[in-house]
């Protein structure tokens, strides 16, 4: 079957196979390898990449289903010389450790942050607590997530940007009484 996208920007044109998944698509057609395989089950968010602005596992999405739609992998957010503000706060902040998770952490975090400039620490792991970080203990991806809303706002300690809450001892996604637990 013939589909038609816009991938990182350019209009793309393929004939694939109907059960054809997009991370397949992206990594084995046109050669983009940020998103990564991790899991094919939606479990670690490794796979991430936007369509129409919306975070989605592209472990999941068949290619079929994003024709007509625009697709934005982490090599279309920024470069090494022009990186965006997520990526520049990811390396400001060392949000990484073995770097596999990353481009989808930065995925989920630009779709977060389009929807809510200026979120809470809670807030930033909520909106990440479908990826998963085998390595950092998600404390600086946090970190991370709230120095780019900064410095997309201009905002700061108390209003989701740097400093929000310091440095805390949950994992993404817990809040509350869960972080006790």
């Amino acid at each position: 079957m013939r589909v038609e996208l816009t991938v990182n920007g350019e209009a793309r044109s393929a004939d694939i196979e109907p059960r054809l998944l997009l991370i397949h698509y992206l990594r084995e057609h046109l050669g983009l390898r940020a998103a990564n395989i991790g899991c094919d089950t939606t479990s670690c968010g490794a796979c991430t990449v936007l369509l129409d602005g919306q975070s989605v596992k592209s472990c999941t999405v068949l290619t079929a289903q994003a024709a007509g739609q625009e697709v934005t992998t982490a090599e279309g957010t920024g470069t090494a010389a022009a990186m965006s503000v997520v990526q520049a706060a990811f390396r400001q902040e060392h949000g990484l450790q073995c770097g596999f998770c990353t481009p989808g952490m930065v995925m989920a975090a630009t779709s977060l942050l389009a929807e809510n400039p200026a979120p809470t620490e809670t807030q930033v792991r909520e909106g990440l607590e479908g990826n998963f970080c085998r390595c950092t203990g998600y404390h600086n991806i946090v970190r991370a997530v709230l120095a780019a809303s900064a410095a997309m706002t201009g905002g700061g300690p108390g209003d989701g940007g740097p400093g929000e809450g310091g440095r805390t001892a949950e994992p993404v996604g817990a809040t509350g009484s869960e972080a006790g637990q």
